[in-house]
């Protein structure tokens, strides 16, 4: 059972229900699915899938939809994808139209105002680049300086520009109503750039009185990395989104980037995810590249929660074999991670309290008699979460009666949450968590595990105990 999720960006090349099965058996922990592009319709009946599945494969597959965010896209193009040819002119204009090989159209009308001369329009992640060489009452006359192949509803990146967009639009407002409607368990918030934007999602959330989903941050441009800190502090989890990052910011810096922020979110207990061409060569082929391999093992070696496939599961050949794959690399990657390092540096920066305490207790025990598993039972999850920050070796079976709460983990580093009825006397858990270990993980008779959590389960507030058993 690997501890660092596996998120899957479902599509076309994903939607059949034998292939989201297989999906979800090769690993498949989080199904995302991008607003940017996919209809309403296709998220509902996509969605119903993906629950039914659960039902069948006793598995609890949570679901993360993607805001479309404060960003400006391609509009309307006569073909599926057009050419710009280097050192053609092309005319961006604000209204709509049919856009070809000479203009396109966007999505923010305003762009003309907060554009200037020479200043660089990016499209296609950054790989087709324009520069601004003249403005007319409703177009931008730009010089292909770097051409390429364009598509409806690319996103165009302005670096170092600040657009008068505001951070939840009419159509963002309506994917959060979605999002509350269908019972998603994760939100991903896109081209964040402060702490403020997240809190303008947070209000929004209380109003509905929605409580469950989770704030994801998308670390997209400069804003957000200087203002990393603070973000982190009011987010769930940090997403480092390395396409749009590496196009916004110079691309050697985006590892480095990458490192820290998942330092830091180990540091302040908060989920971190890496996204962006983990082994996007399999799109088309039915293996990786050896330095696809060594980025999903660096990142796991850095103990990131969650790594995250789109292109590849979204329009690939080798959806499952792609997932199958990253499966395979994790597993390799974790037997690597040094686990006591982690949990000094845990311990070095936890508060002084009761749950902290025991926890790093439990985690200690856990690595030294190579425990097999540890039992959290949880009504909240708080246990589990706090007991995924100190990064034990072995994983963190979370039992709930609650179904939120077992989604609500799916993206925490070793936890696999676990639907059970009701949390009975301490004697009882003991017993089913024993049978939960067996099925879950391979055991043998002596194999060790550890249950912790707060007891009386519903009456307490906090982690206050801790049993070795024997199997």
């Amino acid at each position: 059972m690997n501890k660092t999720k596996i998120i899957a960006t479902i599509g076309p090349a994903s939607e059949k229900t034998d292939i989201l099965k297989g999906l979800i058996m090769a690993g498949m922990d989080v199904a995302r699915f991008n607003l940017s592009y996919a209809s309403y319709d296709f998220c509902l009946k996509t969605v119903e899938k993906i629950r039914k599945l659960n039902v069948e494969l006793n598995t609890n597959v949570a679901i993360m939809l993607d805001l479309n965010g404060p960003k400006v896209q391609v509009g309307r193009l006569h073909a599926p994808k057009v050419t710009l040819k280097k050192e053609d002119r092309i005319r961006i204009y604000m209204d709509d139209l049919l856009g070809d090989e000479t203009k396109f159209s966007v999505s923010y009308s305003k762009l003309i105002d907060d554009v200037k001369y020479n200043t660089e329009i990016l499209l296609h992640d950054g790989k087709v680049r324009l520069k601004v060489v003249d403005k007319d009452l409703n177009y931008i006359l730009c010089e292909v300086m770097d051409g390429g192949e364009i598509s409806e509803n690319d996103s165009i990146n302005i670096p170092n520009v600040k657009m008068g967009l505001p951070f939840i639009g009419t159509k963002d407002k309506d994917d959060i109503l979605f999002a509350n409607k269908i019972g998603a368990d994760f939100l991903a918030l896109s081209f964040v750039q402060n702490a403020e934007d997240v809190l303008e999602v947070n209000d929004l959330l209380i109003e509905m009185g929605n409580d469950h989903l989770g704030i994801i941050a998308k670390i997209e441009n400069e804003s957000a990395v200087e203002e990393i800190d603070e973000i982190i502090k009011v987010s769930d989890g940090i997403l480092v989104a390395r396409g749009d990052l590496g196009v916004e910011i110079p691309m050697e810096r985006v590892p480095s980037i990458q490192k820290s922020i998942i330092n830091k979110c180990h540091l302040m207990g908060k989920v971190s995810i890496v996204a962006t061409e983990f082994l996007s060569s399999m799109e088309t082929e039915a293996r990786p590249s050896r330095a696809e391999v060594s980025d999903v093992a660096n990142a796991v070696l850095d103990s990131v929660d969650a790594v995250l496939l789109a292109g590849e599961t979204t329009i690939g050949k080798y959806p499952v074999e792609t997932l199958t794959m990253m499966d395979k690399i994790i597993t390799s990657s974790e037997e690597d991670i040094n686990y006591y390092e982690l949990l000094d540096k845990s311990m070095r920066s936890e508060k002084q309290d009761i749950t902290g305490s025991l926890v790093y207790s439990v985690t200690d025990c856990a690595n030294r008699l190579k425990c097999k598993a540890i039992i959290a039972p949880t009504m909240s999850g708080y246990t589990a979460r706090k007991m995924s920050r100190f990064r034990p070796s072995c994983p963190i079976i979370a039992v709930s009666p609650d179904e939120e709460t077992v989604r609500s983990l799916a993206l925490h580093f070793a936890v696999r949450g676990v639907h059970i009825d009701e949390l009975h006397t301490l004697d009882k858990i003991i017993h089913t968590s024993k049978n939960i270990t067996k099925e879950l993980i391979p055991i043998d008779s002596g194999d060790k595990i550890i249950i912790t959590g707060g007891y009386p389960f519903k009456d307490v507030k906090h982690t206050n105990f801790m049993k070795i058993e024997e199997i």
